[in-house]
């Protein structure tokens, strides 16, 4: 308010000093003669003010004009001046409009709009680094596959697009299914930016697909120290990658340099079960069981796994079943609760013959947390307690329909695989398995439900080897069929001698 106020009294009083200073001329005395072209004009002292001020306006009108037709002169010319520099700021200001309306039509899938809007802004601009990545995409967009490769190497000639161009034609191979030309160009990418997130992530999984171990722990190491992976979750794939180089090099017969990396792999993550187990076995390899037992034990403590306990047994091969339930107590005694716990114990005296003391040892999983391989179990203790065969094949019966209990299976798509592998068969994700009960199981594991059977099978011999008692007379009665029982047979005597014939033979009455 106060500068408005302050704004309008300047503009008064600059008035008020105009008018005085006009007043004052117009009573001077005096002027200002011009004789030009044979005539004389006589001004006064206003009139020559304003003549000069006159002057001076038709003079500066006279240079611009000049400067003017100077510039044109030069825009004709070709050469940068002040109008081709206007034309040039147009000419761009339409450009990058242009620019902006592709890359909305790109975001709204309208490949064609996008595709009309890049020639316009590559025709105004004359930015191939800018316009060449609009042109890849909405030819993408579009299906022409043809000419988004020309263009995405067009961006590999210019060092400032070298990396989008690398990765554009890295992302056509992927989609191609050219995965050994894909990591190569991963690769590059990766060299030119070598904290670039998705580049790191792609050429990971391309690395673990092919096999790559050694490759893909430089990568893992590369993501940690760009600070794309927390420590703790690089040390759990790191011993990971470390496990796949060991069953890498076991398939080729490298025991030495395969016990090493078994190691280190259960070093770096102790609770990865295949890597305990790998661990334990390479110990036992060189002769050091007791290194074997304390990984076993360790890893037991974090999750009781059936990988665990079998690995466990090839400390001592050799040993009695009682020897074996002995040596067992250092980890059975350990969560005697779990139910992976139970279910061991019941295995090695079912193995033991100790039935009743199987039946104890499996306790209430039963009821509670009853599987395939519980029931199986069931199975052989009820047969090796000499059950009937209508009870072993209840229990059997059981076991076909109860799910198959906790398997490996993947987090990502949740597919069950039959044993732990660093990816996933069916979606290729890197360090997704885990050990849990799957959703809906298909596939029987491999520790309970395929191994218990031959158990039984074993007793079944045994019992056949063994001489059969004389059957009861309430034996013979059950296997008779239901027709013969309905016929008048004659009570037959325990005491009673067979009838025989002359040649001694015993007589076999038919029934009708």
């Amino acid at each position: 308010m106060l500068w408005s106020l302050l704004k309008i009294l300047v503009f008064v009083a600059i008035i008020g000093l105009l008018a005085m200073g006009a007043m004052f001329l117009m009573e001077t005395s005096g002027g200002v003669q011009i004789t030009a072209w044979g005539q004389e004009f006589t001004l006064g002292p206003l009139q020559s003010v304003i003549a000069l001020g006159v002057l001076v306006v038709l003079i500066w009108v006279f240079f611009k004009l000049l400067t003017l037709l100077i510039a044109t002169l030069h825009f004709l010319n070709g050469d940068e001046t002040a109008l081709s520099r206007y034309f040039d700021r147009s000419r761009e200001k339409r450009g990058y409009q242009a620019l902006a309306d592709g890359l909305m039509a790109l975001a709204s899938g309208e490949g064609r709009v996008a595709m009309n809007k890049a020639y316009k802004a590559e025709k105004l601009l004359n930015k191939p680094e800018l316009t060449n990545l609009l042109v890849a995409q909405a030819a993408e967009m579009n299906g022409d596959t043809t000419k988004a490769s020309e263009t995405y190497k067009k961006l590999v000639t210019n060092n400032a697009t070298r990396f989008v161009g690398v990765r554009g034609i890295m992302k056509q191979k992927l989609a191609e299914g050219d995965d050994d030309t894909a990591r190569k160009l991963a690769e590059k990418a990766l060299a030119i930016k070598p904290r670039h997130a998705e580049t790191q992530d792609i050429l990971l999984g391309l690395q673990t697909k092919s096999h790559d171990w050694s490759g893909a722990r430089s990568t893992l190491t590369a993501k940690l120290k760009a600070g794309h992976l927390p420590r703790d979750v690089f040390k759990r794939r790191d011993a990971v990658l470390a496990l796949s180089e060991a069953k890498g090099i076991l398939a080729e017969g490298a025991t030495v340099e395969q016990q090493e990396h078994a190691i280190e792999a259960n070093r770096l993550s102790p609770d990865l079960v295949p890597a305990a187990a790998m661990a334990a076995r390479a110990y036992i390899e060189k002769g050091k069981p007791r290194a074997a037992t304390k990984i076993l034990k360790k890893a037991w403590e974090v999750q009781p796994h059936p990988d665990l306990a079998h690995a466990f047994a090839e400390i001592a091969p050799d040993e009695t079943p009682e020897a074996r339930i002995k040596r067992f107590t250092a980890l059975t005694r350990i969560h005697p609760e779990n139910p992976e716990t139970r279910l061991i114990l019941a295995e090695l005296n079912i193995v033991a013959e100790d039935f009743p003391e199987a039946r104890r040892a499996l306790g209430d999983v039963v009821e509670k947390q009853a599987d395939a391989r519980a029931y199986t179990l069931m199975a052989a203790i009820e047969r090796g307690e000499g059950a009937s065969d209508a009870v072993v094949q209840g229990w059997l019966a059981k076991a076909l329909n109860a799910p198959r209990g906790p398997q490996w299976v993947c987090d990502n798509c949740h597919d069950i695989q039959p044993e732990w592998a660093p990816v996933c068969q069916n979606c290729g994700s890197f360090d997704t398995l885990s050990w849990q009960t799957p959703r809906t199981p298909e596939i029987a594991t491999a520790t309970g439900v395929h191994m218990l059977p031959l158990i039984v099978g074993a007793l079944e011999d045994k019992q056949e080897a063994e001489p059969e008692p004389e059957p009861e007379i309430e034996e013979v009665e059950e296997t008779v069929e239901p027709e013969v029982i309905e016929m008048p047979v004659e009570p037959v005597r325990p005491d009673a001698e067979p009838a025989v014939n002359a040649d001694g033979e015993p007589v076999v009455e038919k029934q009708a």
